[in-house]
């Protein structure tokens, strides 16, 4: 029997070394969020159900609201109007709330990690051409040492420039 479609996807969630906190977390979110609104959506019928001017009437309607109040969209065209209603409204809305905020934290990790990244991979190329400048230098230094040296041997000889 194959694992089902939920265990393979947290499986893949939990799994540490392929994919870094911040997407794991996103995707926590993101599944919570789903269920939420999946569950809000559910509950609220039942809460709305037989409750004057209600315009939450049936799943396919309390999905669609679910949706919306978990997006921050709000059209205004459905809403709660009973306590548990209204109390299921503010549990979906702070949850879409924190998925989005989630959403922007992971995507604002992912910039400044890459952006870290190349800074590394800057300083450690810039440390590297450091130390081979002072290896040429060095190469240089050593060279014109050996050239002053000779001068002087020459002119000690009597056999350098005459002025």
């Amino acid at each position: 029997m194959q694992p089902s479609f939920l265990a393979v996807l947290i499986r893949w969630m939990s799994a540490s070394r392929r994919k870094g906190t911040h997407v794991r977390a996103s995707l926590w979110a993101l599944a919570v969020t789903l269920a939420v609104v999946l569950v809000g959506s559910w509950l609220v019928v039942p809460a709305e159900h037989g409750a004057p001017q209600a315009t939450i009437t049936s799943y396919p309607r309390a999905l669609w609201w679910s949706l919306e109040t978990a997006t921050t969209v709000g059209y205004g065209d459905m809403y709660p109007v009973t306590l548990w209603g209204r109390i299921i409204a503010c549990v979906v809305m702070l949850v879409g709330i924190s998925l989005f905020g989630i959403l922007t934290a992971a995507l604002a990790t992912w910039f400044v990690g890459g952006a870290a990244k190349d800074l590394r991979k800057a300083g450690e190329a810039l440390r590297h051409l450091g130390h081979d400048g002072r290896v040429e230098a060095s190469a240089d230094v050593e060279a014109l040492h050996r050239r002053f040296d000779r001068l002087e041997q020459l002119v000690k000889e009597g056999r350098g420039p005459r002025g």
